[in-house]
């Protein structure tokens, strides 16, 4: 008998019909056990066929065979219950949810394991086996466990589908070729399977090379994220550095003035304190001698008055002026202002420092820029309101209340004086600092001229040093016959005129475009440059009272 614990492969006592241990098992006559009824409700389904066969060989048996309990078999059985072993699977066999299940397995199913194309039945392991060890089986197709066998038959004949019509794209059977697809184009569903296969290599190896493509480009970027790293590390440490040397400076020039200072105030203190005693020595002196006087105007004796009086009235000279003027004024009010000069251009230069500083950040870009806008609703994307700045504006122009309108008015009242105004041309900047994608339009008269520029363009003096489009600080298209643009050199344009010109910004990648805005947009002229400060946009007008620009409202 069978001792408890030895290592008994319980499946080689289940039946391959219930999959479970042999309950009253019978042998047939080609070795095959079964559970008694579990074969007798197999037969009863081929009665009618008259010809029963094993469902594991299949053998087939012209009589139904008579079934008798086997007895050796049955006892070993029950010593496996004993044993505690169970020939039952796992459960992580069974057939899931998700899982294909076994279409022979009565019952609980297990899993399947493959699919036939030719039986269109999945079957588990157990199930499977014939398809393995049956001649005609052999030749069947089999495939990974699929859910989607039934798309393989004809929902109107009920047959599989082999063939393919490319005339209508899709897979049908033999049946089909006789009644809506005759005449159609018809292959073999393994020809056209055969062709798609091929369309499908050529997909994957693209695919495959986008993907080491990607993958490359990927550690590419990787670096780059380390090399941006290093660098931002790098330019923290050295920025921190200067300023630490910066702060360090200021903090030995404050030293130096308060040392300066102090030595100045011992100086000047002393000095007026050896006055202070003079004058008070002189004041002991004069005191005694004014009692002397005093003392002398109460003699009686006119002899004696007269003998004493010349040497006492004389007075000796005063060792200071007749009068000390106090100046009203701090004494070191100078000192103040000078350094509050000081802190002032300070304060000038690391402002225009910083934009730099902002503006060298703004153009750390690893990436490609994108790409120009194609259509006006692209454009509009970039939308930017402009401003215009009143201290930039010329005596001739006056600007609205909403600063995006300028018109000649040339009785206009001078403007009170200011650094950033232009003094010999009617140009006006904006108030915006621009960076970055920009777009914006101006409606103009037919004199006005449209320009960017930096914000450090001259003012005044040499002609070509503050004129929009004479220099290398400005860039300007102007309309006289026909478009010109200038920077530095001079170059005609032909395009449609147009009241309203768009202009497009994009700073970082140095582009600069000019379009006539009406239905269409079309281009005027484009630059490609190295943009090293941020720009301002600019308005000239040079004809008589009354011409006027507006930046058009686009948000």
């Amino acid at each position: 008998m069978v001792q408890k614990g030895d290592q008994l492969d319980s499946d080689r006592f289940s039946c391959s019909i219930c999959l479970d241990l042999l309950k009253d098992p019978v042998t047939i006559r080609c070795g095959h056990s079964y559970c008694m009824d579990c074969i007798k409700t197999h037969w009863d389904g081929e009665d009618q066929r008259g010809i029963h066969g094993c469902p594991q060989c299949r053998k087939m048996f012209k009589q139904r065979p008579v079934l008798e309990k086997n007895i050796m078999l049955a006892e070993l059985v029950e010593e496996l219950k004993k044993t505690g072993l169970q020939a039952a699977p796992d459960d992580h066999c069974y057939a899931g949810p998700e899982d294909v299940a076994c279409d022979v397995c009565t019952g609980r199913k297990l899993k399947a394991i493959k699919s036939c194309l030719v039986c269109l039945v999945s079957y588990c392991e157990k199930h499977l086996q014939p398809h393995y060890d049956v001649v005609q089986l052999k030749k069947h197709k089999l495939v990974d466990p699929s859910k989607n066998l039934q798309q393989l038959i004809c929902s109107r004949h009920d047959e599989v589908m082999k063939i393919f019509c490319r005339t209508d794209q899709q897979s049908i059977c033999y049946l089909c070729l006789m009644d809506e697809h005759k005449g159609h184009e018809m292959v073999p569903a393994a020809a056209e399977r055969a062709e798609k296969q091929k369309e499908l290599e050529v997909s994957r190896q693209e695919i495959q090379q986008r993907i080491q493509d990607g993958e490359k480009d990927v550690k590419l970027l990787q670096q780059e994220v380390e090399a941006i790293n290093v660098s931002a590390d790098e330019a923290v440490e050295d920025s921190e550095k200067i300023f630490t040397q910066l702060i360090r400076l200021i903090q030995k020039r404050s030293s130096d003035v308060k040392q300066q200072i102090r030595s100045q105030q011992e100086t000047e203190v002393s000095r007026v304190k050896e006055l202070q005693e003079k004058l008070e020595q002189e004041i002991t002196e004069l005191k005694r001698k004014d009692g002397e006087l005093e003392q002398l105007s109460h003699t009686e004796d006119h002899s004696q008055f007269l003998h004493n009086y010349p040497s006492l009235s004389a007075l000796s000279q005063s060792t200071h002026s007749s009068s000390i003027n106090i100046r009203p004024l701090r004494y070191f009010e100078d000192v103040t202002a000078a350094v509050s000069e000081t802190r002032d251009k300070l304060q000038d230069i690391l402002t225009e420092t910083w934009t730099n500083i902002s503006l060298a950040l703004t153009e750390v870009d690893v990436l490609l820029s994108e790409p120009e806008p194609k259509s006006r609703a692209d454009f509009l994307k970039y939308s930017t309101k402009i401003t215009l700045d009143p201290n930039t504006a010329n005596n001739l122009l006056v600007i609205s209340h909403s600063g995006r309108k300028v018109t000649v008015q040339r009785n206009n009242k001078p403007y009170s004086r200011h650094p950033d105004r232009f003094i010999h041309v009617s140009q006006v900047l904006s108030k915006n600092q621009l960076t970055g994608r920009c777009y914006w339009e101006v409606e103009r008269s037919s004199s006005v001229g449209i320009a960017v520029a930096y914000k450090n363009i001259d003012r005044s003096g040499d002609f070509c040093a503050h004129v929009f489009g004479y220099n290398d600080k400005s860039w300007y298209l102007h309309w006289s016959n026909n478009f010109v643009f200038r920077h530095n050199i001079t170059d005609s344009i032909s395009g449609p005129p147009s009241s309203r010109v768009g202009v497009y910004l994009d700073h970082r990648a140095g582009f600069l475009s000019f379009y006539s805005v009406s239905e269409t947009m079309t281009l005027l002229h484009r630059v490609q440059t190295t943009f090293t400060q941020p720009l301002h946009a600019g308005l000239f007008l040079g004809g008589s009272d009354g011409d006027s620009a507006e930046f058009c409202d686009l948000i």
